[in-house]
């Protein structure tokens, strides 16, 4: 994991490290965790970890298991496949407000975070994975929805653990096309066209991730 820096309160110091480690795919979906040698990787007594951990399990992204501890959660077939039929309307729903709601200064972004994208193709895969979701998290800033954005977000880390868990797809040949597709309807303010581009874009990968799983329904 990347250096830890110790913070003014330790126990949410060591959630967030851990939290973004989790999310970042530093610590991989099935992967256990230690107490013990968290602490001494750390330099932090067990109780902040125990803390944390505990937090995170109550974030969905661990699961304690009786007489083994906490891993980070995998997902299965059929929650990946809940998860991208929520997505696929969620997504469809922020392009089509971003179309209509979108400022010059969100344009700006939305165009920044596609160029950082599309310019990490060589990279590797946790920096394509933590830009792919900032491009999307991107679009549904520009809705403007404060409601839309508390659902994405929780939605984002079901999606997240999925990506990581899977290892694929971020460099698939459609992505790119249907993420330039996604930015042009948006900025054209073609609300319809913008939400058919992004509910295409789940669908396709949803149903690449479910083959990956053994889930072809």
């Amino acid at each position: 994991m990347t250096p830890f820096e110790r913070p003014t309160l330790v126990r949410d110091g060591v959630y967030g490290h851990l939290r973004r480690a989790v999310l970042d795919g530093e610590i991989a979906p099935g992967e256990r965790l230690g107490e013990v040698e968290l602490g001494e990787r750390l330099g932090v007594s067990r109780t902040p970890i125990r803390e944390a951990l505990a937090r995170l399990t109550q974030d969905g992204l661990l699961v304690a298991e009786a007489n083994k501890g906490v891993r980070v959660r995998t997902v299965s077939a059929g929650e990946a496949r809940d998860t991208y039929v929520v997505r696929e309307e969620l997504d469809g729903l922020a392009a089509a407000l971003a179309a209509c709601a979108h400022t010059p200064a969100d344009a700006a972004g939305l165009r920044a975070a596609l160029s950082a994208l599309n310019a990490a193709r060589e990279a590797g895969y946790r920096v394509q994975t933590r830009l792919d979701l900032a491009f999307h998290q991107a679009v549904t800033l520009a809705a403007h929805n404060a409601a839309l954005a508390d659902l994405a977000r929780g939605l984002s880390l079901r999606v997240t653990l999925i990506k990581h868990q899977t290892r694929t797809y971020n460099a698939h040949p459609e992505t790119g096309e249907q993420h330039a597709a996604i930015l042009e309807a948006v900025l054209a303010r073609d609300a319809p066209a913008a939400r058919e581009a992004a509910r295409h874009h789940v669908r396709t990968f949803a149903a690449l991730v479910l083959h990956q799983l053994g889930d072809s329904a």
